[in-house]
């Protein structure tokens, strides 16, 4: 019995996440990868980028690749200058998308997500596709309801474009909402790190590093640490797989992959 296959165009596909997005699907028997598109490498061939993947031409711009390959999902691993018109040209084609890309106003996409909810496709955004980082935010949420005081120690590789990480900072609103804080300002740079719903916020950035993140509670005589670390960007992999087959399921905006495990 033949498994019907979701055609998948990846976006940003020869960055690091792209790479890694493109072999996982590759390897996925029930997706099939139709198109690509990375502005650094336009007119180009994906084998010529990612080893073992087939000959497809790299697409300029995420609207060329849609319109070549018709996927019925696209992920995007771009940058913040690209990711919000990328959602826009996916909606505008009525095409599923899961984001990966920080940067993403979600203020801005009200009439985004309308327009999917009403035409029946889905926008995933998730600042974090590694299962237990999912599942380090959720014990944290928990943890702050027992422990009073909390500071987060997010580790990245010195080529990440943002800081705090999206994780980060998602995980200090879990935080905030498990507690009732109020919003205490935007991220500031500070010797005592940034300041987000409340929470301490530290970023460190050096090569040698993936992704990683300390969740450091205080209590009267002891401390409790929760910690993930992503020693390989695989580790995102499953996370991504599994947000790809849900799409099928989601209907507008959903904020966050916990919304799908």
């Amino acid at each position: 019995m033949s498994v019907e296959r979701t055609r998948v165009v990846v976006a940003g596909a020869c960055g690091r996440m792209g790479r890694e997005t493109c072999k996982a699907v590759l390897d996925a028997e029930d997706m099939e990868l139709v198109g690509v598109c990375d502005t650094a490498f336009a007119g180009g061939n994906l084998a010529d980028v990612v080893e073992g993947a087939p000959g497809i031409r790299i697409s300029g711009a995420l609207d060329d690749a849609i319109a070549e390959s018709s996927p019925d999902v696209v992920v995007d691993f771009t940058t913040p200058s690209a990711v919000m018109e990328n959602i826009r040209t996916a909606v505008r084609r009525s095409t599923s998308i899961v984001v990966g890309t920080t940067g993403v106003a979600l203020q801005d996409l009200a009439s985004e997500d309308k327009l999917a909810r009403e035409s029946g496709f889905g926008i995933l955004i998730a600042p974090n596709f590694a299962i237990g980082a999912v599942l380090m935010m959720k014990f944290a949420e928990e943890a702050s309801k027992h422990l009073p005081t909390v500071e987060i120690i997010e580790l990245h590789h010195d080529r990440k474009l943002d800081a705090p990480s999206g994780t980060a900072l998602i995980t200090a609103e879990k935080i905030a909402g498990a507690r009732g804080e109020v919003d205490c300002g935007g991220p500031q740079p500070e010797a005592r790190g940034a300041l987000h719903k409340g929470v301490r916020i530290h970023s460190v950035r050096l090569p040698g590093l993936v992704a990683h993140q300390e969740v450091i509670f205080g209590g009267v005589g002891q401390t409790l640490t929760i910690r993930h670390d992503s020693l390989d960007r695989t580790s995102f992999m499953p996370g991504v797989l599994l947000a790809v087959r849900k799409m099928k399921e989601i209907r507008g905006i959903v904020y966050g992959l916990d919304r799908i495990l």
